[in-house]
């Protein structure tokens, strides 16, 4: 699925410049979050290097805040007078709260039912209004959407923004420097915006390194669309992992991994609660059940993790509901 060009002249959606604009941009703004060798196993995943990208150390919790925080630094002064506002699984939401916190304007952010308490609550500790809407992400999105149109608020996209997907992508330039000889890089996927970011920051550097996906059994959304080749509207979520199971995603999301991302692996919830139990057990790293979707992935033996092979790992959010259920 990878395209033949791993310059920064790709065909699709963000390139590497606009990567590299975004690093400048949040530079001092949002945590350089470290890599983890991840030595001293009481239970070993495999014979290879295993390195964790601890980004569940990041502002707010997550990822999200580079996306959130390079949007925000890419509006004029007026659209963020008139305040922002989303919908989120919880990990976006948080993020745009604290890119209002940080601009002193005003943040609205709107959660499915579906939305862990204590994430819900975080929002509200950045300062944001936060609305409970619907129970899955598609419909908190399209209420989120339809109070910036009638108010004229700056609506920020979770996934789907090119100013989101390059400040997400800033996290595959830092794993570039930071691990040499890399084979792999294993990313989460729900709407797509990070494996985007990510993906195209290391094909236009490294092309011969690998970017495999990580869904949900139950919500497989961007790879049943590659497979189909159009985007596709899950009819139903079945995974409590709730940041990684929007229904659909969006067409610049979809063009980037259909050309960037080398394949997919799904993991069932129950396999996402063993590996953040392993993180918590071995790294006393608390993870939300997406952000272990990695893990998972290796430890039921899909990725490649042989004599030799160097493989990085994104822990994508921080939270307890992957060690406590």
């Amino acid at each position: 699925m990878v395209g033949t060009d791993g310059t920064a002249g790709m065909t699709v959606g963000v390139g590497l410049e606009d990567i590299q604009a975004a690093a400048r941009r949040l530079k001092g703004r949002v945590r350089r979050t470290p890599i983890l060798p991840a030595t001293f196993q009481k239970q070993p995943v495999g014979a290879g290097d295993l390195f964790l990208k601890l980004e569940h150390l990041q502002v707010s919790g997550s990822f999200k805040a580079r996306g959130a925080v390079n949007t925000l630094l890419s509006l004029s002064d007026d659209e963020i007078k008139r305040g922002i506002c989303t919908a989120s699984g919880g990990n976006h939401g948080l993020a745009v709260a604290y890119a209002g916190w940080v601009a002193g304007t005003r943040a609205v952010v709107y959660l499915p039912s579906s939305t862990p308490g204590p994430k819900a609550d975080k929002v509200r500790a950045w300062g944001a209004e936060v609305i409970i809407e619907g129970v899955v992400w598609d419909e908190a999105d399209a209420a989120a959407r339809l109070r910036a149109d009638e108010e004229g608020m700056t609506y920020v996209p979770a996934f789907s923004d090119p100013r989101v997907i390059a400040g997400q992508g800033t996290l595959g330039l830092e794993i570039l420097e930071d691990i040499a000889e890399l084979d792999t890089v294993v990313v989460a996927i729900g709407g797509g915006g990070l494996i985007s970011g990510v993906a195209t920051a290391i094909k236009a550097l490294r092309p011969e390194i690998r970017v495999i996906g990580v869904e949900p059994t139950g919500a497989p959304t961007l790879k049943r669309s590659v497979e189909q080749g159009a985007l596709v509207t899950l009819e139903r979520i079945e995974t409590a992992a709730g940041t990684l199971a929007p229904r659909t995603s969006a067409q610049i999301n979809l063009d980037i991994i259909k050309e960037r991302v080398d394949s997919f692996v799904l993991v069932s919830d129950a396999e996402m609660h063993e590996a953040a139990r392993w993180l918590w057990f071995e790294y006393a790293i608390g993870s939300e059940l997406a952000g272990a979707a990695s893990v998972a992935a290796i430890m039921k033996g899909a990725i490649d993790m042989g004599e030799g092979r160097r493989v990085a790992a994104i822990i994508c959010g921080a939270g307890e509901d992957g060690i406590v259920r």
